[in-house]
């Protein structure tokens, strides 16, 4: 909603300074935000006569501001300044007078208002506004609870400002009732103050001078003063159920106790150091042992020797590995499973829980359609290692999700892993692993039963601030490697809450055999399964505005050509779904535009025009595509003919036509077009890289390379169309498995 007072200092900024800030006029909106408050930053460095101006209000605007203006109060006689008190007042939702520059009583009760709610009321007396209060102001921080925020957080958050705000490197943080990474980093501020750290040395992070000194900072019952209530605060904002106190109560002892047991750490119910470190940092004691691991690292006897010795019984390990090795020296040669691992997993008394990753590192590798992709993947790995229903299987969110991030991509993607997992039978139950925002977010939703938090990235947004998750199972702390010789392993070390156990029978492992012709049982659950997934995306099973509906496709690509399709497959040593796949996905796209399109370009060149290239038949081809794909699988030896002039109309249109009209050379075509594009696409521009000979064992990465190259370049909708491609070929993949594992 607009508010009038921002509106007019949107519009003050724009007219008083346009041209002088370094950044294009604001819109005027009414609307408080960061844009705003950047400009009013920007203003005030103008009027302090520093030249470079920024975003940031950092040590130059407080140090430079603190010499000229040490205290803005009615004795302020630039206009200026107070006017840009003024606006910063009204953008925080405080009464800033008239708007005239003048530190009015107004301004005057607006200033006290807002120390009281920050805190620093005490510290900074009066109605002078300091640098650090001006700091504060101008940002888009809350100091009053908003979004439900809770009062016993703000008490906390309160309480911190006032404390130390006097200190160099302490800035005043939010009051608004929410835990969040500037709360958790004043906390460490707050201790290393208390240790005696001085300034300059205190620096918020949770090193070994720090960790030091709270192991001599033991809190009981009976204990009072200032660590109580740090201790205490960093329970509240931890979301136990406690007051922020100075007094360690039994009521306080009991609800350590209650948070002790749940982190699982010995139940003391004192503030001792593990206590205290599980408080302030997501990683907490890294000293201690777990009962389970993570790791990419290969478990021989020997490794599991070491692990059984360590007290692990839980290992985690990756179903598949997105990247082929380079070499036997490549550290990510073994991520993935290996053939007869979970047998010495088993044997040596341990048990393993899967985890399916395959790059994750942002927000665009995450949507509903890769989600279901990502679930079927997973359950086919999960099928060709033995793993037998009912495992947990952990889907990675391995960046700094912000939760916009959750919200906008990876909510829907765990929809579309849960849906998927469901269309199988929920044969697997879904774990998540990630910060602990993901975690708890993504099990708030119903999307996943248990949660791998990933505590050890300390770092990421969401694991500052955010309570472990209600229903972990693993919790990853420390990187640590363990046993020597052969034994020697590097391992992630997790504490394990007993939620999931992993698993310590396997069935035999699926070998990797070519395709056969789909087994007739199969058929109508592949039918369903697939016209469910494009209706999923937007792809009614009727056609709707396509020409062709999900039965006529299917029946057409998947049932009457598969004895075509397997014996090509077989021949090129690629898998039938990579065939499948393209045909069945490029005929669900046609449409009413594209055949009269075709009709034309035909129509003109029979005329005696010249050709014009375009997309056409079952396979959705270009002519230069099938010209530059043929001769390069005659010269290669994987096809015989002619080869024909990419430069020639009538060569283009001949082979144009003929996957016009036939739909046999159409899907001939097709792996052809895929071994050609696997060998960087040579001819066309631009080229593409080399990837190793097509084999039964591509990786997911190497199938969305040949998925997307057959559609297009990577700066075109072909990226996006073949995240969307790789769920439709992990479900053919699917019934592909079953039949040649009959």
């Amino acid at each position: 909603m607009a508010d009038e007072m921002v509106l007019r200092a949107q519009s003050y900024l724009n007219t008083t300074y346009r041209g002088k800030l370094g950044i294009e006029p604001l819109i005027e909106n009414g609307v408080t935000s960061w844009k705003v408050m950047f400009a009013l930053t920007r203003a005030l460095q103008y009027e302090l006569g520093i030249s470079s101006l920024s975003d940031t209000f950092g040590p130059t605007t407080l140090n430079t501001l603190q010499s000229k203006f040490p205290t803005i109060n009615s004795a302020t006689s630039n206009k200026n300044i107070v006017w840009i008190v003024q606006a910063g007042l009204y953008c925080k939702g405080y009464d800033g007078g008239a708007y005239d520059g003048v530190f009015s009583s107004r301004v005057s009760a607006a200033v006290t208002k807002l120390k009281q709610d920050m805190g620093v009321a005490s510290t900074y007396p009066g109605d002078g506004l300091v640098p650090k209060v001006f700091k504060g102001l101008l940002n888009m921080d809350a100091y009053v609870t908003v979004n439900s925020g809770s009062e016993n957080i703000r008490a906390v958050q309160r309480w911190l400002n006032g404390s130390y705000v006097n200190r160099r490197d302490f800035f005043i943080i939010p009051a608004d009732g929410h835990h969040s990474r500037d709360v958790a980093k004043s906390m460490l501020f707050a201790v290393q103050y208390e240790l005696g750290m001085a300034d300059g040395t205190a620096n918020g992070v949770f090193g070994p001078g720090t960790q030091s000194g709270l192991k001599s900072h033991t809190v009981s019952t009976g204990s009072s003063g200032t660590w109580v209530q740090l201790f205490s605060g960093g329970m509240v904002l931890n979301q136990r159920p406690v007051s922020f106190t100075s007094s360690f109560t039994g009521a306080l002892a009991t609800a350590v106790s209650d948070f002790q047991s749940f982190v699982k750490l010995p139940v003391t119910g004192t503030g001792d150091f593990s206590t205290w470190a599980s408080l302030l940092v997501s990683y907490g004691d890294q000293s201690r042992n777990g009962e389970a691991c993570d790791g990419i690292t290969l478990i021989t006897p020997a490794r599991a020797a070491t692990l059984k010795a360590q007290g692990i019984k839980y290992v985690g390990r990756y179903l598949t590995n997105p990247v082929p090795p380079k070499d036997d020296k490549d550290p990510l040669r073994h991520k993935a499973i290996q053939p007869g691992e979970l047998k010495t997993i088993a044997d040596n008394g341990l048990r393993c829980f899967p985890i399916y990753q395959t790059f994750g590192r942002d927000a665009s590798d995450f949507s509903y359609p890769l989600g279901r992709a990502a679930a079927q993947s997973a359950i086919n790995a999960a099928l060709d290692h033995g793993f037998k229903p009912g495992t947990r299987i952990f889907f990675a969110v391995d960046f700094d999700a912000l939760d916009q991030d959750v919200s906008n991509s990876v909510l829907p993607h765990f929809k579309g892993i849960q849906d998927a997992i469901a269309d199988d039978g929920n044969r697997f139950a879904v774990g998540v692993y990630g910060p602990r925002n993901v975690c708890t977010r993504v099990g708030e939703a119903g999307h996943a039963s248990a949660s791998f938090v990933s505590d050890m990235s300390s770092g990421f947004s969401g694991n500052f601030g955010y309570p472990m998750p209600a229903n972990w199972a693993y919790d990853q702390i420390v990187t640590r490697t363990i046993g020597s010789g052969d034994g020697a392993i590097n391992i992630d070390v997790n504490i394990a809450s007993g939620r999931d156990t992993g698993q310590n029978s396997f069935n035999t492992p699926r070998t990797a055999l070519p395709d056969t012709n789909l087994a007739s049982s199969v058929i109508g659950a592949m039918r369903t399964d697939v016209g469910k997934y494009m209706e999923s995306i937007g792809f009614p099973n009727d056609g709707g505005v396509r020409t062709y509906g999900h039965e006529t496709c299917f029946r057409r690509v998947v049932v009457e050509w598969d004895t075509v399709i397997t014996q090509l497959a077989y021949k090129y040593k690629m898998r039938k779904a990579l065939i499948q796949t393209s045909c069945y996905w490029e005929m669900r796209h046609i449409d009413a535009i594209d055949l009269g399109a075709d009709a034309v370009i035909r129509t003109k060149y029979m005329a005696g025009g010249s050709f014009e290239d375009s997309s056409t038949g079952i396979a959705q081809m270009f002519g230069r595509t099938a010209v530059l794909a043929w001769n390069y699988a005659i010269q290669k030896g994987y096809a015989t003919g002619t080869i024909r002039n990419v430069g020639s109309d009538k060569d283009k249109f001949e082979l144009w036509d003929k996957l016009r009209e036939d739909d046999s050379f159409a899907i001939q075509s097709v792996p052809l077009v895929h071994l050609w594009n696997a060998g960087g696409a040579p001819g066309n521009s631009p080229a593409e890289t080399v990837l190793r000979p097509m084999s039964l064992d591509y990786t997911e990465s190497e199938i969305y390379q040949i998925l997307r190259r057959y559609q297009g370049t990577a700066d075109s909708e072909a990226t996006e169309h073949a995240k969307k491609r790789l769920a439709l070929y992990q479900v053919m993949e699917k019934y592909n498995s079953i039949s040649r594992n009959v």
